[in-house]
């Protein structure tokens, strides 16, 4: 289960556009993930703008990376992702069990 810190970590980190675009384009390339200057080009930016970014969601722990030749290639870190929406969901529905993408009920008061 994840600590208070490390959510609020993490929601830090998430919370700037470039930060967040650049993770969900991440999600969606799924666990090969993306070469650095595949995502400066995709997101639009010089590199060295970029770098900044990519190491506040490392620091996170929202992404792993790893070298390949010359390159370095950057993944979702899922277990982290899931442990975040975990933690957000955790007393979803007054504690009732319920999936990430059922809607909650609640009853209004009048």
């Amino acid at each position: 289960m994840m600590e208070t810190n490390h959510a609020l970590e993490s929601l830090a980190a998430l919370a700037h556009p470039i930060r967040l675009s650049v993770f969900r384009m991440l999600v969606q390339a799924g666990p090969a993930g993306l070469p650095a200057g595949r995502i400066a080009e995709l997101m639009e930016m010089p590199a060295s703008s970029l770098s900044f970014h990519l190491k506040e969601l490392h620091r996170a722990g929202l992404l792993s990376s790893q070298q390949a030749g010359r390159s370095i290639i950057y993944m979702a870190h899922f277990e982290t992702m899931n442990a975040l929406l975990g933690y957000l969901t955790e007393n979803c529905c007054s504690g009732n069990p319920c999936s990430p993408v059922s809607t909650c009920s609640v009853e209004s008061r009048s």
